[in-house]
């Protein structure tokens, strides 16, 4: 007998693979949580959070700490905020709250407006890099990173000078400013670390990464959920 229609397949119809550029398959990697950290917007309780702690360390900063010298030099808790807000919530919102936190700083100082926003800028953001690529999770790991935003903040600001055509030698005297300057903000990275992240923690969304290395720990076994 001759088949009067097209003839079926017998078995489950299997559908068609999802690919990168489709809406669903993007949507779904989307609920799942995987994909790259930090690349997205935060919401409005984090985008809160952030704001507060900007203008709490600009203010304690430009009305307390900057009148309090040490060992000869000025301390500076900014860029260790801004390190540790791209640290902890990614590259983009990173380099959002470095030139926000800049530019406060220009304005309450009265300094040339974008000096310091460029230099925070870059720090927010190279933070965020370095949690979205490496993901370190050693101890030492805020005292490097506030050593290494301390270092750059101030070069930063000695060639940014350099360039307007401020008064700005480059002599021994700035090297030990520097070089004090960075060691200063090195031992103060750790107190600035924990009140940055007990700030924002509670609001910052699951790392997958995280989720997946918890798993791996734990047998498989997820932890209990905070409430």
């Amino acid at each position: 007998m001759s088949p009067s229609g097209p003839r079926r397949r017998s078995g489950p119809v299997r559908s068609a693979p999802a690919t990168l550029g489709s809406v669903g398959f993007r949507l779904r990697r989307r609920q799942e949580g995987v994909g790259p950290v930090g690349n997205s917007w935060p919401d409005a309780a984090i985008a809160l959070r952030i704001l507060a702690l900007a203008v709490a360390a600009v203010f304690i900063q430009t009305s307390v700490v900057a009148e309090l010298p040490v060992f000869g030099v000025r301390v500076d808790l900014t860029p260790l905020v801004v390190a540790f807000v791209g640290f902890l919530s990614g590259s983009t919102v990173g380099a959002i709250a470095g030139f926000g936190i800049g530019l406060m700083v220009d304005l309450t100082l009265l300094q040339t407006l974008g000096v310091t926003s460029l230099i925070f800028t870059f720090i927010g953001y190279g933070a965020g890099r370095v949690r979205e690529m490496r993901d370190p999770q050693a101890t030492l790991v805020p005292l490097a990173l506030g050593a290494v935003a301390a270092f750059v903040a101030l070069v930063g600001y000695s060639v940014m000078e350099f360039m307007l055509g401020n008064d700005a030698p480059v002599s021994f005297e700035l090297g030990r400013q520097i070089l004090l300057g960075t060691v200063v903000d090195t031992l103060l990275a750790a107190p600035v670390w924990v009140a940055t992240r007990r700030a924002l923690e509670p609001r910052l969304p699951d790392d997958p990464r995280r989720r997946r290395r918890r798993a791996y720990t734990t047998g498989g076994l997820s932890p209990l959920p905070r409430p």
